[in-house]
């Protein structure tokens, strides 16, 4: 069974129903107060986040969370969302990635929590706030964004004689060629089947994917400013320039511990993981602005960023952003958050925190924050997701993979994500322009 048509105009049409349910299902807690606090459920898989969730509960007597950590995302937890909340038991909260809010929405599976949301929303990077809800809906309050940068091997980089990272993609290939010819077994940096990455990578480049005119949705995954991500990609991959190795693999930390893969261009929660994973090279890194394509006009991606979203059937919509207010905003919280999930704050009070200061001994003693300081202030806003990325990633992760394998070609990736993704909107009943 079709679902009811998404269209993007007349989307706010489309959840009057969700909208209604909010105003019968919201309550300020005061019956519940009476004989206790008021219960909030949370989902999500983040490291960090039942610190932060601990802080609340020592100092809200009035409200109770309960944290539960699922699968993240991508490996489950989204499908475990999304099946509660058709269960009728889904908690109140879930972290819903900004590239997977529209596809929530388009199944009926958030809560409308505009009028809550609403006198927190200057207290965010506007396009943050923004990307928390759909069509003038706001469905949750935003934790972090995730600005790109590249996290590199400053010792092999000297080595190699190469003075510092590369400030343009050109420079990227000529230093891959320096590398690679004084080291067959050595490699700049590799090529993964991470579709968010390959995302940021495009959203850089000035690539549009999906947009909305009138009552319909333009998809354009292989757009000129995403196939010229692919040739620069593709000519590295045929000249065996880069490694290819799945993204977050065993194989990619071990080359990456060995020496053998000398950098990883990605957002900025990978620093923690990448120090988590290779930690025996602890002080030989460095992080520095992701290469532009325009040295004139420099850009940056940004691969993540996470919303947590009020989800369809919560009782205690008023308490529940309440509560997300606090996690992205109260200083104690998003010191805990940046020391363990390692997020960039998207709330404007979360740029001064202490925590972002500090340098990182596996960096050098660099303060590596300052650099996604500047790669957020040069992420192009205008960036829209679409309505079905769990369908979208998966098709374009499956083609990069292949592609690096040398089974196809990055732009018959493209092309096979793009149909896929079509097909699956118009069987979801949403017009395509």
């Amino acid at each position: 069974m079709k679902s009811r048509p998404f269209r993007a105009a007349t989307l706010a049409m489309a959840l009057t129903s969700l909208t209604a349910f909010a105003a019968a299902c919201s309550s300020d807690g005061s019956a519940d107060r009476a004989s206790g606090p008021v219960g909030v459920e949370f989902w999500g898989w983040a490291p960090g986040y039942e610190k932060s969730v601990e802080l609340f509960n020592a100092a809200h007597p009035g409200i109770k969370v309960t944290y539960s950590k699922i699968s993240p995302g991508s490996k489950g937890g989204y499908t475990k969302m999304l099946n509660a909340v058709k269960a009728g038991n889904a908690p109140c909260l879930g972290s819903v990635g900004f590239e997977t809010l529209p596809t929530f929405a388009a199944a009926g599976a958030l809560q409308d929590a505009t009028q809550a949301a609403a006198p927190y929303a200057k207290e965010y990077a506007p396009w943050a706030f923004a990307r928390s809800g759909v069509s003038g809906r706001t469905f949750g309050l935003p934790v972090d964004i995730a600005p790109m940068a590249m996290i590199y091997r400053k010792d092999l980089f000297t080595k190699y004689g190469i003075a510092g990272a590369p400030r343009t993609w050109d420079e990227y290939a000529a230093d891959a060629a320096i590398i690679h010819a004084a080291d067959p077994n050595a490699y700049i940096g590799y090529f993964g089947n991470d579709a968010y990455n390959f995302a940021g990578l495009a959203w850089q480049a000035g690539a549009k994917w999906f947009g909305t005119g009138g009552d319909k949705w333009t998809v354009n995954l292989n757009d000129p400013a995403t196939k010229k991500v692919t040739a620069f990609w593709q000519d590295l991959i045929d000249k065996k320039l880069v490694k290819t190795v799945p993204s977050f693999d065993t194989a990619l930390y071990k080359g990456m511990g060995e020496g053998t893969i000398l950098s990883d261009v990605n957002a900025v929660w990978d620093t923690p993981i990448l120090a988590d994973s290779v930690k025996q090279t602890s002080g030989n890194w460095a992080v520095a602005p992701m290469p532009v394509w325009d040295a004139s006009a420099p850009t940056a991606g940004n691969a993540g960023g996470t919303p947590t979203a009020v989800l369809k059937g919560c009782k205690h919509v008023k308490e529940a952003v309440e509560f997300a207010h606090w996690f992205g905003t109260d200083q104690a919280s998003v010191s805990n958050l940046i020391k363990e999930t390692g997020i960039y704050p998207a709330a404007l009070s979360g740029l001064e925190n202490p925590a972002l200061s500090q340098p990182d001994p596996f960096y050098g003693g660099q303060t590596i924050f300052d650099v996604f300081k500047e790669s957020a202030g040069r992420v192009d806003p205008g960036f829209q997701w679409g309505p079905v990325m769990t369908k979208t990633s998966g098709v374009l992760g499956d083609g990069l993979g292949k592609a690096g394998a040398g089974g196809t070609g990055l732009d018959a990736a493209l092309a096979e994500a793009q149909a896929q993704t079509v097909a699956e909107m118009k069987t979801q009943g949403m017009e395509i322009g």
